[in-house]
């Protein structure tokens, strides 16, 4: 949307998780190559039409994935990086994971979908690791992903379980990449980082003053 919309009066509250996978499949442009980041993420799938036009990579090495894979289409050698079983779309294809990695890195990614502890207002990304001691880090491809590809899109939720803000005016854990972030998709609100700030374009089950009031960091809108 061009536009900042409330849903504060349609929906009054805040998103579930098939509901931002759907938000996001909407607004991936027809014609792009997309990864989607392991977790979360994979449920876009779930949500892009099969004329969509969009080409879904992973990084294990597959390009035309389609959704998940229920009931008898269950192909224990067909799976997405996370291990979920998948469906194919027409003219997917299979390559060396190598190769897969050379796509990553080599720019020709359109947009990936990726999870987060944390965003930065600079666009800085931090999800592989919180830093704590019995912590288990997941580096996977998500460097690879974050700077390689042209856009990135963040789909978490705004706050903590213990109420801390995911969106922060400078990350505290180990960074995945500096300035890498374009949008974040998340339960509250859909913001885009920018050079100006933090812009926001929808709001869910909340206003911008009051999202603003529990972030600690000043938010535009596409109004201003």
């Amino acid at each position: 949307m061009n536009e900042h919309t409330s849903r504060e009066d349609t929906a009054g509250r805040p998103l579930e998780k098939q509901e931002i996978s759907a938000l996001i499949a909407r607004d991936v442009p027809r014609g792009s190559y997309v990864n989607l980041g392991i977790g979360q993420p994979t449920l876009v799938a779930d949500h892009l039409p099969a004329d969509a036009g969009v080409v879904l990579h992973t990084e294990n090495g597959m390009l035309h994935m389609g959704p998940a894979a229920h009931g008898d289409q269950i192909d224990p050698d067909l799976t997405n990086a996370g291990k979920i079983p998948v469906t194919e779309r027409p003219g997917a294809s299979y390559f060396h994971h190598a190769d897969s990695f050379a796509m990553m890195r080599g720019g020709h990614l359109d947009v990936c979908v990726l999870g987060a502890f944390q965003v930065s207002a600079a666009g800085d990304l931090a999800n592989w690791h919180t830093g704590e001691p019995d912590a288990i880090p997941a580096v996977g491809g998500a460097m690879d992903l974050a700077i390689g590809a042209k856009k990135v899109y963040v789909m978490m939720t705004l706050f903590t379980k213990t109420g801390a803000p995911k969106l922060v005016p400078r990350c505290t854990y180990p960074l995945t990449g500096l300035g890498c972030v374009d949008r974040v998709y998340s339960d509250l609100a859909v913001l885009d980082i920018t050079p100006q700030g933090v812009t926001v374009r929808e709001t869910f089950g909340i206003s911008v003053d009051e999202l603003a009031g529990r972030l600690d960091l000043p938010l535009l809108t596409t109004q201003t």
